[in-house]
């Protein structure tokens, strides 16, 4: 049986030994997020005193608002589409870049019901880390519904940002 996808609560909780980590080693974070909607920077200001960390973030939902807030090159979007891991890689390097941060985390993909297309299925999730130590990109498969495949999405950007902070 599949691991079911994190609850808010456990997002939460784990966000705030994140946190703590990423204030004791003077590190801010950016993000670019897409098919999260904003709930990745909810989770990045879920406790007090996130300001000293997060720096702030875009939801670039349309790929002009990709262009735009996280200088994605419109190129890239034409060539590999939004959800690509490329895109990811471009939104947290953006974000990062816009607000001068030491680690950027971006997000794309399908959260579903709909959005699918031949060779990108719901569920489809790029996120990426961006900073001067280290860049990667985890491509996932979510099998959930939108609010479960938005939560496991979060949870891999945490995933990254914790290992950032190592």
């Amino acid at each position: 049986m599949p691991k079911p996808a994190p609850s808010l609560e456990q997002l939460t909780d784990r966000m705030r030994t994140i946190q703590l980590r990423a204030i004791k080693k003077k590190r801010t974070v950016a993000t670019a997020e897409s098919c999260t909607g904003g709930m990745l920077g909810t989770i990045l200001t879920a406790h007090g005193g996130s300001s000293g960390f997060y720096k702030g973030g875009a939801i670039v939902y349309d790929n002009d608002a990709k262009t735009v807030f996280a200088d994605v090159a419109p190129d890239l979007l034409h060539g590999h589409g939004a959800v690509s891991s490329v895109v990811a890689q471009a939104l947290a390097a953006g974000a990062r870049r816009k607000l001068d941060a030491d680690i950027g985390l971006g997000i794309t993909g399908i959260a579903g019901p709909g959005g699918a297309t031949p060779g990108k299925p719901v569920g489809l999730v790029y996120v990426a880390v961006d900073s001067d130590r280290s860049s990667a990109v985890k491509k996932s498969q979510f099998a959930f519904d939108r609010d479960g495949n938005r939560r496991a999405s979060v949870g891999v950007a945490l995933d990254l940002l914790d290992e950032a902070l190592r």
